[in-house]
C-alpha cells in the first residue's frame, strides 16, 4: 500500500496539448470508436453542490465522449430516492448502469432489478464489500478500511497523539470504515464526531466546540474535501493548534496543502472512478471484458502533501483532481 506519491508537474507543452485535444474532442462530440451509441446511466448518493461528485461526473462524461456513449447522470443523497433513480434507469432500458452503494441495504433491490433485466452494473466509490454479492461486474474505488489505515499511519509519522474523525453522513458505511481503519493503525487516541453535513455552520460550531473543550486534540480528520476548509475555520476560531487533514481532493484542498493550512489529503482519484466505470462498461459491451477478477479495482489511497500541491493544483483548477 502506497502511503505517498510524488507528482511531477506538467510540461509546458505535453500537458497543454493533451488538454487542448481533450477539449476539442469534447466540444466536437467526437468519439474514438465506431461502436453503437449505447446509453449508460450513473446514479450516485451525492448531495447538491458536492465537488467530489462533480469530478467523478466529469471523468465519466469524458470517457462517454470517447466511447460514443450517451451518458445520463442523476443523484440523491437520500437512499430511497437514489434507489428510485436506479429503477427509473432500468425502466429506460439503459445499456449499462453505474451506481454508488453508500447505503447498500437500501440499494440492494434496485440493483437486483437491473441485474435481472440484463443490464451490466458497475459500482463506484462505496460498497466494495457488497458489489459482487449484488451482481455487479466490478467495483471501482478505494478500499475505505485500507484508506483509513493509511491515515492512521500518516498521523503516526507526524507524531500526532489525539485525533478527531468527523463523520458528516450518518449511515454511510464507507465513512464508518474510514474512521475505523484509522483507529486500527493510529498509535494515539481517535474519537468520532458526528455532524450534519448538510449544515456547514453547524459543522463548524461542532468542531469548534470540541477543540475548545479538549486542547489535547492535535489532529482533525475530515472525510470529504468540502469539510476541510470548515474545519480550518473551526480551528482558527477555537485558537487550536490541531493539524487539519482530509480525505479527498479538490482545488481548495490543493490550495490548503500549498499554504500549509492542511497537513495532508487522501486522494482516491474521483475523475478516474468515473472515467474507468464508463470505459469498463464500454469494454464489456464491446468485448465482454471485466477487470478486477472479483476484487475491487483500486483508485486509491494516495496520501498527498505540500510537496505535491503545485502539480495537483494545475489539475484541480481544471476540475479533474
Amino acid at each position: 500500500m502506497a502511503l505517498g506519491v510524488s507528482l511531477a508537474g506538467c510540461s509546458s507543452t505535453g500537458g497543454k496539448k493533451a488538454e487542448d485535444a481533450r477539449k476539442a474532442a469534447a466540444a466536437g462530440g467526437k468519439s474514438a470508436v465506431n461502436t453503437p451509441r449505447w446509453t449508460v446511466a450513473m446514479v450516485t448518493h451525492s448531495g447538491d453542490g458536492d465537488t467530489f461528485w462533480d469530478i467523478v461526473q466529469k471523468g465519466a462524461e469524458q470517457a462517454a465522449v470517447k466511447d460514443n456513449i450517451k451518458f445520463l447522470y442523476s443523484h440523491n443523497d437520500e437512499a430511497q430516492q437514489q434507489a428510485q433513480l436506479v429503477d427509473a434507469a432500468v425502466d429506460k432500458k439503459v445499456d449499462g448502469l453505474i451506481v454508488s452503494l453508500a447505503k447498500p441495504d437500501a440499494m440492494k433491490a434496485a440493483v437486483a432489478r437491473a441485474v435481472k433485466a440484463g443490464i451490466p452494473v458497475i459500482t463506484v466509490n462505496s460498497g466494495s464489500a457488497e458489489s459482487k454479492k449484488f451482481g455487479a461486474l466490478s467495483h471501482i474505488g478505494q478500499d475505505e478500511t485500507v484508506a483509513g489505515r493509511a491515515v492512521g499511519e500518516e498521523l503516526n509519522k507526524r507524531g500526532r497523539k489525539k485525533a478527531l474523525c468527523i463523520l458528516h453522513e450518518q449511515g454511510n458505511v464507507g465513512h464508518e470504515q474510514r474512521c475505523d481503519g484509522a483507529k486500527e493503525s493510529f498509535d494515539g487516541k481517535m474519537q468520532n464526531l458526528y455532524v450534519d453535513g448538510t449544515n456547514m455552520p453547524d459543522v463548524q460550531a461542532a468542531i469548534e466546540a470540541k477543540l475548545q473543550s479538549d486542547d489535547s486534540l492535535d489532529a482533525v480528520v475530515t472525510l470529504g474535501a468540502p469539510f476541510a476548509d470548515t474545519a480550518v475555520k473551526a480551528k482558527d476560531s477555537a485558537g487550536s493548534k490541531a493539524e487539519i487533514d482530509t480525505f479527498d481532493l479538490n482545488e481548495a484542498v490543493a490550495t490548503g496543502l500549498k499554504s500549509g493550512k492542511l497537513g495532508f489529503a487522501v486522494d482516491q482519484q474521483p475523475y478516474l472512478q468515473g472515467y474507468q466505470a464508463v470505459d469498463l462498461l464500454w469494454l464489456y459491451r464491446y468485448n465482454a471484458d471485466v477487470l478486477g477478477g472479483g476484487r475491487p479495482v483500486l483508485t486509491g489511497p494516495q496520501v498527498v502533501t505540500e510537496k505535491d500541491a503545485d502539480a495537483l493544483l494545475d489539475y484541480a483548477e481544471r476540475g479533474t483532481r
